[in-house]
């Protein structure tokens, strides 16, 4: 069942109107006219949608990223990825549900598809941590992009994350030096590597995977060096503040489009991706297609300089601004 966000209200008003004449006329307790009148809703609820989708803020495009309908990092592999054969474990510790990653073929190319998976209920988000990867999580991705780097099979990164997971264990266990080490890993391929941001990207847990050649997001997924609600909370010591927060933070595909930061954004059906998957999805793997094609045909040690002169570049321009 469909959940409606806060500023969706009056669309959920119509829907359920819409539900309840449709309930009636299948019982034969319509009033006349009813069919016309379902009509006439129909077409208002899909332009206030419109109109609501054309104007979001950066706090109500937040909610849009987080939202539980939004497909999940599986949805994609699952329709996108033929043959895909997950690989499991760090070899130093243990496996981490949180990032799932392995080997497959795309469009009839064989890639390492690698990303966070957040669950799509109570028992697997419980199984993926919510997609907040620990420390063995980040290794095994090293682990997997270096088999890709061995064998020439470029990397794509589906990154939807809150965070790497902050807990004792998880620091015990060297989270940072684990992040650091993912993220000098993608800067170091001598393989194609795309990221796309399809919901969260939220600090280090989300740049681990995202140091690519391309970097994607879709039109209403949020990338940030930390949540809202944390930066309200050191900012102004009031996590309720985080509105204010997602406005200041430049968080929006379109913001940091603008500052150079991503290389492209993915369009979402009307109303977000989570109320037309399918439609999503297809038109990620579009944008995944396009963006390997256009690195087809450069040298290894090109890939890895392009890639690092990439990221040198939105520091100085960010330091200049």
């Amino acid at each position: 069942m469909l959940a409606y966000l806060e500023f969706e209200k009056s669309v959920a008003d119509l829907d359920g109107k819409i539900a309840d004449l449709n309930a009636k006329m299948a019982a034969g307790d319509a009033p006349a006219g009813a069919r016309d009148e379902i009509t006439r809703m129909e077409t208002k609820a899909e332009q206030t949608l419109k109109d609501i989708y054309a104007k979001l803020t950066p706090w109500q495009k937040t909610q849009v990223a987080r939202h539980t309908n939004r497909p999940h990092f599986l949805d994609y592999c699952n329709a996108l990825v033929d043959d895909f054969t997950p690989l499991s474990g760090d070899r130093h510790f243990g496996e981490d549900n949180a990032i799932i990653g392995g080997f497959g073929w795309f469009r009839e190319r064989a890639c390492l598809f690698i990303g966070h998976e957040k669950g799509e209920d109570t028992e697997t988000r419980l199984k993926h941590n919510f997609g907040m990867a620990r420390p063995e999580g980040y290794r095994k991705a090293v682990r997997l992009m270096r088999m890709a780097e061995k064998f020439q099979v470029p990397v794509v990164a589906l990154v939807d994350t809150a965070g790497a997971y902050p807990g004792v264990g998880a620091e015990e266990r060297g989270q940072a030096e684990a992040i650091a080490q993912s993220t000098a890993c993608c800067l170091d391929l001598k393989v194609a590597n795309v990221a796309v941001i399809i919901g969260e990207g939220g600090s280090g847990g989300a740049i681990a995977l995202a140091t690519a050649n391309r970097v994607l997001m879709l039109e209403h997924a949020i990338y940030s060096v930390i949540s809202p609600e944390g930066a309200a909370s050191i900012l102004w010591h009031d996590s309720a503040k985080a509105q204010d927060a997602a406005t200041a933070m430049k968080l929006t595909a379109q913001d940091l489009a603008a500052l150079g930061i991503i290389d492209g954004i993915i369009p979402e059906p009307v109303g977000g991706a989570h109320r037309d998957p399918v439609q999503s999805i297809a038109n990620t793997g579009d944008a995944i297609a396009e963006a390997l094609s256009a690195l087809d045909g450069m040298e290894p040690e090109a890939l890895r300089e392009s890639r690092q002169d990439r990221f040198l570049a939105i520091g100085k321009s960010l330091a200049k601004a």
